[in-house]
């Protein structure tokens, strides 16, 4: 059994996270932002920090002593409207965290950064890999880009493993995201649903899949100084992902673009290859996004 310090730990992956975990029976300990915020039941302990203060983080590293990290506190909305809570949050987090844990006197045996495949950018020239150089083309691909360079830059003092997760869903997401958000107006038979650009194309993950990874990877040889792209291996329209919704659960919608949902920056296609990611932790079951999506009707 070992100490694992999940940040983000009451966010929709990191409930997910924490099931996962709870399965291998490690003590579990999970950062939240504040001291009113719903901890998760399956916590051994939840610690109140703000990432952005290094003498609370450090505080907190001392008091754990965690074996295992895994570092999720993020703002995860791209079109999150307030760019300086963006870039603090997750630029001068992740550092003071890593900060944290490098200079802690008990070093940890593996820490997760959960980067994000919004660092490929624009990119359309078929299925991309880890070996393509980074072009962001948000705000967010910007900061999670900072964030794997502070990885590397902490590199030689600490055991990190970074991950680029693709676009991925479930039971828990909030509707600001498009698919709980589509799949909502479906259950409440809404007649029109106001989206953006619907011809993007989006390689959905299952969040049950990806936090299986993140599990699997603390725990695999020759993942320490890894890069590993987490996704389906397969881009799917949000056109197509209307059309599931509405076969799965008998409603029809009318979708108006509603031009203030389309970014200039919008990244229009991505689609992941996962074959670095299984060649360190074998075989990752990834349930199909019809599967998925029947999972969240169905709650």
């Amino acid at each position: 059994m070992a100490r694992v310090l999940v940040t983000g730990a009451g966010g929709f992956t990191g409930r997910h996270l924490l099931e996962r975990l709870a399965r291998d029976g490690h003590e579990l300990h999970g950062v939240v932002h504040h001291a009113n915020d719903e901890a998760p039941s399956l916590l051994h302990r939840a610690h109140v920090a703000d990432l952005r203060d290094l003498s609370a983080v450090a505080r907190m590293v001392e008091d754990v002593q965690p074996d295992k990290v895994v570092h999720l506190a993020a703002i995860a909305f791209v079109a999150h409207g307030d760019a300086a809570e963006l870039y603090s949050s997750n630029i001068l987090g992740t550092r003071n965290l890593l900060h944290a844990l490098a200079s802690a006197s008990r070093q940890p045996q593996a820490v997760l950064v959960a980067s994000s495949a919004n660092v490929y950018g624009n990119r359309r020239d078929g299925v991309l890999d880890e070996s393509l150089p980074p072009e962001p083309a948000n705000d967010y691909g910007i900061t999670k880009l900072t964030c794997e360079m502070l990885a590397r830059l902490y590199a030689d003092r600490l055991p990190i493993i970074t991950v680029r997760p693709f676009n991925y869903t479930g039971l828990g997401q909030g509707e600001q995201f498009i698919i709980p958000k589509i799949i909502a107006h479906a259950k409440q038979r809404k007649a029109v649903i106001e989206l953006g650009n619907i011809d993007v194309a989006r390689d959905f993950s299952d969040v049950r899949a990806v936090v299986d990874s993140y599990a699997r990877l603390l725990n695999a040889q020759g993942a320490i100084g890894g890069l590993f792209n987490v996704c389906s291996g397969q881009a799917r329209s949000l056109a197509e992902v209307i059309e599931m919704v509405e076969r799965l659960s008998g409603h029809h919608m009318e979708v108006q673009v509603n031009p203030a949902f389309v970014r200039a920056d919008e990244v229009k296609s991505l689609c992941g290859s996962r074959a670095r990611l299984e060649s360190v932790i074998g075989a990752l079951a990834m349930p199909t996004l019809e599967e998925t999506i029947g999972w969240m009707l169905d709650a």
